[in-house]
């Protein structure tokens, strides 16, 4: 199957929950990024990274003018992430901060793109222009544009590919200028991330002279295929499959390149996704934003070239994701050592990473097999990490934001305990590695984008959002009341009066509990947890999803979470907090035999069902002491009841600090 993606202006979102995210990340994320960009919110981990396309661009305007006297720079290495001695006074002729940080741009450019395409804003694209106007300038007349080898020297570059990210650069590059052409329809930083893509590409490659390598951070190889569908060119569709069959092949790149001491190679390859060829990849390892970025190129050129042997692997990665290393809010990667995948069921709440990025990948890697394969195993995936772990990543002003997503929180141990110092009990205003924060902007910009696919004459219904869209000479038109009620009422007009299909997914939370009105003289089918509706015209259809909470547990191998419970209501995880339910949230018990009442709040400053569910707390009645005060005889519990209130997991860490918890 080869399902079409519907572009940013074919679909028109307006949810009163997806827009509302929509417009903070236009009137308050993106102007408060684009102050970041330049170092502009003095209470912020500086970024410098429009300081750094300037100072390239500085250097590029001396290379005209001196000509043939210009005196190349010589590579200086100044560590993974390069700091100024004075940060409010930065060198304007030194690159400072992570080598990546020129993706910071391109990722803010991306959703500004999104953004335009459906709220034009005449002073948003003028800032855009002029900035895209200083990135073009730090372009070298090759096409190479990647500012810390620009401004430390050029004589290092390509020569470590592990580390560097020079094809990641690219990638967002790319990304967001395919975005801006087509929120704008201006070619400026297309035509410039082309001529990158084109420079690259007489580097890398079989041919004799060409280096043999790929990604040491993925994303190149989506981008690519995004390049090739946006201007038809073929070489950059070859240079994204290369990158991909290269990746795992013998000798291993990266240990050429980075010569290790014995049995450390396969680790770092183990790492990179790059220890085996993809196709033989069964088990999702390393670093989870690199894999599932990886992944998603891997089912991007599964679509477009058929390959099945790459589509069973892409099945099999996700299966092993999903099935055993996932939390329930769809947050992925367990361990901070290397923001990695952990082994199956090591799914630890209070040390989690889950890091926002790597969410937000799993929904590029859960669209993408949406268009191999209409299944609710990848939609429901999808919407789980949407309302959960990747909402949570961004405070309810849009000016604070979580790197982690833990699912169980002790201020003071994030404060005095090293092995969680990676855990925050509030958001950060931002930070020096800062891939997550412009990367929920785009993804937020773009959802009506994931929502849908289409054949030529079905739509698929993956995402239930308010929202206007056609398909052959049909208008749809989607009200729902999503995540606080399973309501969604889909309104058909047809202008050719030709019928067609839509196939609408039956959410895997609902356990196919749920009523539909308006199809009795409609030929409908069930697969794959999408109900097809055929002969549509002129039609209203009701789906009333059952959307009650649910209490939750986990497989048994999830030693974490044994004896402990996880609520859910629809598609939303609920977590208890400190504010509602006072100190030391471990001694709470959940009744799992009582109903759970539900009630609708505007206390975040937008209606919120929560819940409250009888519970109790089990205190250790006072026995003699063993050995020390520390421990005593067990003699019984005092248990004291108590109402236990939840609040969505998204909406945790908005009201100050204090413990949270998931599981109860």
């Amino acid at each position: 199957m080869n399902l079409k993606a519907y572009d940013i202006k074919e679909v028109t979102v307006n949810d009163k929950f997806w827009s509302y995210e929509q417009k903070l990340v236009r009137d308050k994320v993106l102007p408060y990024q684009w102050d970041i960009l330049n170092d502009r919110v003095p209470e912020a981990t500086p970024s410098y990274c429009m300081h750094n396309f300037i100072a390239a661009g500085k250097l590029n305007k001396r290379r005209d003018e001196l000509g043939k006297k210009f005196i190349e720079p010589k590579f200086t290495y100044r560590g993974f992430e390069a700091l100024p001695e004075d940060p409010k006074n930065p060198k304007d002729d030194e690159f400072y901060g992570f080598v990546f940080q020129d993706s910071d741009f391109s990722k803010w450019i991306e959703a500004v793109g999104y953004t335009l395409a459906t709220h034009p804003d005449a002073e948003l694209e003028k800032i855009a222009d002029e900035a895209i106007d200083i990135v073009c300038d730090a372009q070298l007349p090759n096409g190479y544009l990647d500012t810390y080898y620009i401004i430390n020297g050029m004589d290092r570059s390509f020569t470590d590919l592990r580390d560097h990210h020079e094809l990641y650069c690219l990638g967002h590059l790319i990304e967001g200028a395919v975005s801006y052409y087509k929120g704008t329809g201006k070619d400026k930083l297309l035509k410039a991330a082309s001529r990158f893509a084109d420079y690259v590409d007489s580097v890398f490659g079989p041919e004799e002279g060409k280096l043999k390598g790929y990604p040491g951070h993925e994303i190149a190889e989506m981008a690519l295929f995004k390049l090739y569908e946006t201007t038809g060119e073929e070489r950059y569709k070859k240079l994204a499959e290369y990158f991909i069959d290269e990746r795992g092949a013998k000798p291993l790149y990266f240990d050429m390149e980075h010569p290790t001491p014995k049995g450390q190679p396969y680790k770092i390859d183990f790492y990179h996704q790059a220890h085996i060829p993809v196709r033989e990849q069964d088990e999702a390892v390393g670093h989870a934003v690199r894999a599932v970025y990886l992944y998603s190129g891997m089912a991007d050129m599964a679509r477009i070239s058929g390959d099945e042997k790459l589509l069973s692997a892409c099945e099999k990665l996700w299966d092993s994701i999903t099935n055993e290393k996932m939390y329930i809010t769809g947050g992925i990667g367990a361990t901070h050592m290397g923001e990695s995948f952990s082994f199956p069921y090591d799914l630890p709440n209070d040390t989690a990473y889950a890091e926002t990025c790597a969410s937000i990948g799993l929904v590029f890697f859960a669209r993408r097999m949406l268009q191999l394969k209409a299944d609710r195993r990848y939609s429901d995936v999808m919407e789980l990490a949407l309302y959960n772990g990747i909402l949570s990543g961004m405070s309810l002003d849009g000016k604070s934001f979580f790197y982690v997503n833990p699912l169980e929180v002790l201020p003071e141990a994030c404060h005095k305990d090293e092995r969680k110092f990676h855990v925050k009990p509030v958001r950060q205003k931002w930070f020096g590695c800062a891939c997550c924060p412009p990367n929920l902007a785009r993804l937020i910009s773009s959802i009506g984008t994931y929502a849908y696919t289409k054949s030529d004459d079905t739509l698929y219904v993956h995402l239930y959002m308010g929202s206007k869209l056609s398909i052959n000479g049909t208008d749809v038109e989607i009200e729902s009341t999503f995540p606080e009620s399973g309501k969604v009422t889909v309104r058909t007009k047809s202008s050719s009066k030709e019928p067609v299909t839509i196939a609408f997914r039956i959410p895997g939370w609902c356990n196919d509990t749920y009523t539909v009105t308006g199809t009795d003289k409609l030929e409908t089918s069930v697969k794959d947890g999408y109900m097809y509706v055929s002969g549509i015209t002129d039609n209203d259809i009701t789906f009333d999803f059952e959307m009650k909470p649910a209490i939750v547990t986990a497989d048994p191998r999830v030693r974490e979470d044994a004896g402990r419970y996880a609520v859910i209501r629809g598609p939303v995880v609920y977590c208890m907090e400190e504010k509602d339910n006072g100190k030391n949230l471990r001694s709470l018990n959940i009744d799992t035999d009582s109903a759970i009442r539900e009630e609708i709040t505007d206390e975040f400053g937008l209606p919120v069902t929560v819940l409250y569910a009888e519970g109790y707390r089990n205190i250790p009645k006072p026995g003699d002491i063993f050995i020390s005060s520390l421990y005593q005889k067990f003699t019984g519990f005092e248990t004291n009841p108590q109402t236990i209130r939840l609040i969505p997991y998204r909406l945790w860490a908005n009201r100050g600090e204090g413990e949270m918890s998931v599981f109860i």
